[in-house]
Parts: C-alpha cells; sequence; structure tokens
C-alpha cells in the first residue's frame, strides 16, 4: 500500500471516527474546542505512523488511545484541572488510564447525542449551532459547510471559532437537557441529524458518492430522539425521511462505487422492510395532528418515490404539489429547483427550464452546482446538445466529490456525442 493509499485511508477512518473521539473527549474535558484539538493532534500522529507502521486492525480504538493518552497529559499539566483530577482522585483511586477509560466509557447516555444538544445551545445563534455540529460530528471542512449553506468559508469559520468561545466561557453542560428544556434546542438538532444524514447520502467531496456509516449514524440518533419526544411530529418526520431514503442506498452505486441516479435505480433491491418503517413514522407523524412541517413533508416527497414500481408510475403531480408545501414551510431557492424538476417530470423539461432560468439569478445559486446539472439534464432532453454540454462542464467543475464530477463528465460526452 503507498504513501498516498494510506493517507485516503487516514481520511476516511477520520470522518468515521472523528464524531466519537470529540464526543467522548468532550464528556471528559468538558471543552469542546480543546477536544476537537485533541482529536486533530491523534489526526497527526496517525498521519505520521501509519504510513510506517500501516493502518492498524482497529483504527478508531488506536486513535481514541492516543487522544486520550494526550487529555490525561493535557489534564495533568494543567494547574486546576490538576486541582481536580486531585480531588477526584483521592476518593476514587483515579490514576491510571484504565480507570479513566471506565468514567468515559460509562452507559449514562449516548454522547454523540449530548454532544449534538451540547453544541446546540440556545446561548449560540442557529447557524452557530448548525455549522459547528456539522464540523464535529460530520467531520465537515469549513469550506464544505460553507457549500451547503451557500455562504463564504470566512464567514463559516467565524461562527464556529465563536461558538467555541461561547460554550467554553458560558459552561454549558454536556447532557442531554430535561424535558422541559428540550424542546427549544429541539429544531437545531433536528436540522444537524438532518444535515448529517445529507452528507451521508450524497458527499459534498471527497472520493465516495455515499457515506453509509453517516448515514447510519444519523438514523440511529433519530431512532433514539423519537424515544425521547415521542409527542414531537417532526422528529418521526425526520425519521420517516431517513428510512426512506435508506432503502435506496444500496442502489445508489454500483460495484465500482459510481453513482446511480433514481431514474436508473433497480427498485426491486430498495429495502422494503426500511420502507415500512418509514411509512409507520409518517403515519405517527401525522397522527400527532399539528401540521406538517419540512421533514415530514419531504418523507411524504420520498414515500411517493417508494410506493411507485417505476418511473413511469411516479406520481409527479403529487410530488410537485407537496414541493409547493414545502416551500410554504421553509422556502429556499434549493426547494425551488427541486420543484422546477418536478414539474418537468410531470409536464416537461420546457416548461421546467423556464422555472429553473428564473432561478439562474438568484445570487444564492451562483455557485451551487446542481441548478447547471439541472438545467443540463433539462437541455438534453429538449436536444439542446451543445447547451447542455456546457451546462454539465460548469457544474463538474464546480462539484468537490470525484465520482459526481465523474458523472458530469459522462453526461458532457454524451453531449458531444
Amino acid at each position: 500500500m503507498t504513501v498516498v493509499d494510506v493517507n485516503r485511508g487516514i481520511e476516511e477512518i477520520w470522518r468515521i471516527e472523528s464524531a466519537k473521539l470529540v464526543a467522548s473527549l468532550t464528556h471528559m474535558l468538558r471543552d469542546v474546542g480543546i477536544a476537537e484539538d485533541i482529536a486533530h493532534d491523534a489526526l497527526i500522529v496517525a498521519l505520521e505512523k501509519w504510513p510506517n507502521i500501516g493502518i492498524p486492525d482497529n483504527p478508531g480504538a488506536w486513535l481514541m488511545t492516543v487522544a486520550k493518552r494526550r487529555a490525561i497529559d493535557l489534564i495533568r499539566r494543567t494547574k486546576k484541572r490538576e486541582q481536580k483530577y486531585s480531588e477526584l482522585a483521592r476518593g476514587t483511586d483515579l490514576y491510571t488510564e484504565e480507570d479513566v477509560d471506565h468514567v468515559i466509557n460509562e452507559e449514562i447516555g449516548d454522547e454523540l447525542l449530548r454532544l449534538i444538544f451540547m453544541t446546540c445551545h440556545p446561548v449560540l445563534s442557529q447557524e452557530a449551532r448548525v455549522a459547528l455540529t456539522l464540523r464535529l460530528l460530520c467531520g465537515l471542512t469549513t469550506d464544505e459547510i460553507a457549500r451547503s449553506f451557500l455562504l463564504s468559508e470566512s464567514t463559516v469559520a467565524q461562527r464556529i471559532v465563536r461558538a467555541k468561545r461561547t460554550l467554553k466561557s458560558e459552561n454549558i453542560p454536556f447532557e442531554v437537557p430535561a424535558k422541559e428544556d428540550r424542546k427549544e434546542r429541539l429544531s437545531t438538532v433536528l436540522e444537524v441529524i438532518y444535515l448529517m444524514y445529507n452528507e451521508g447520502y450524497a458527499a459534498t467531496s471527497g472520493d465516495h458518492w455515499v457515506r453509509p456509516l453517516l448515514c447510519q449514524e444519523a438514523l440511529r440518533l433519530g431512532r433514539v430522539l423519537a424515544e425521547l419526544a415521542q409527542s414531537e411530529s417532526e422528529v418521526h418526520g425526520l425519521v420517516a425521511l431517513m428510512e426512506i431514503q435508506s432503502s435506496r442506498l444500496k442502489t445508489r452505486i454500483n460495484a465500482k462505487g459510481e453513482p446511480i441516479l433514481l431514474m436508473d435505480q433497480n427498485r426491486a433491491q430498495w429495502d422494503r422492510l426500511l420502507i415500512r418503517r418509514g411509512l409507520a413514522a409518517l403515519e405517527r407523524s401525522e397522527r400527532i395532528g399539528v401540521p406538517l412541517g419540512q421533514y415530514a413533508i419531504q418523507a411524504k416527497i420520498s414515500a411517493c418515490h417508494a410506493e411507485a414500481h417505476s418511473v413511469e408510475e411516479t406520481n409527479w403531480v403529487k410530488i410537485a404539489a407537496l414541493y409547493e408545501a414545502l416551500y410554504r414551510v421553509s422556502p429556499s431557492p434549493i426547494v425551488e429547483l427541486n420543484h422546477a424538476v418536478a414539474i418537468s417530470m410531470a409536464f416537461g423539461p420546457s416548461i421546467g427550464l423556464q422555472l429553473v432560468d428564473e432561478l439562474s439569478g438568484e445570487s444564492s445559486l451562483q455557485e451551487y452546482h446542481l441548478l447547471y446539472s439541472v438545467r443540463g439534464d433539462l437541455l438534453f432532453k429538449l436536444k439542446r446538445f451543445d447547451d447542455a454540454r456546457i451546462e454539465f462542464k460548469r457544474a463538474a467543475s464546480m462539484t468537490k466529490n470525484e465520482k459526481e464530477k465523474s458523472l458530469l463528465m459522462t453526461r458532457v460526452k454524451e453531449c458531444e456525442s
């Protein structure tokens, strides 16, 4: 295995393990900023050592061991922490790393869920909460987060830095809040889990089109949250959306890891158990008796695809209407773009193209590669191949995901031939 291969492997391992590292270290140190720094220290050690010794059999445990040792060293070096450590030690003989491990790993709740609630504290702005949590839970770079929100990288970086400082200065506890305090943080927690899932479903960068482990972790957190907040319609709506979307994960790529778009997927291979679970969660969301929110509406859109045995049987008129409802609940240019796609499927590409062209002047979409990808697809269907080629090429130049770039360049070649 070459050094390049090892470094790519480390990058993938880091994306999987970083959130667990930060959560455990935050539990130990009660400082999310320092926890993230120490986790990155462990990553640097791996980058230095693994090209020579090879990737360990259990790389997550290796990183966790290095990180915990550094955390213990920090506790011992810091006077304030040393005093606290000594007080604990006098009562519990807490002098060995094994004992510290026991304290860190004791079953007092889901650490990742506690980390989400900590970083979604109302002392932070809504935007800062989401940016910080995506950085810590998904291992996303500031550039990737900025692209997700159609913002500048410097803006996102400033939000993350300020958020970590605020959490430290306000001494925010590392805990899942009591029921009466949970509701005010719930919308942000749901948004973070949703964005975490989306990053797994369609990775913004890297060599993989999907990151299934990230999807699985987001779905697991959603299920845990649904048990904590059984009377919240949107919690069940989000779980429904993730369950139904997850039914398609195995059909989203071929044996080479290349993307397979929705229209080309083998629906017979969709996981019917996950679809049934999703529909049941959607029913629970609707049964609560409040107006459906953005996640439940998206789940209904996903259910339209799940219930259709073929592309031709898909009720695109209903999907278009649901996107209109979604826009009323959660207006955004991206929802409008998806609505345009649904309209094109229901009423023809020329009408869809007209709607997309109206969105082309939207400043927040100028660097959004899917705008050009959608426009290219509509132009292709209208047999305007030269124009379509330009749009696909522009979209390929913007995406940071190598598999998606390859797919778009294939579309360029289709236009040329």
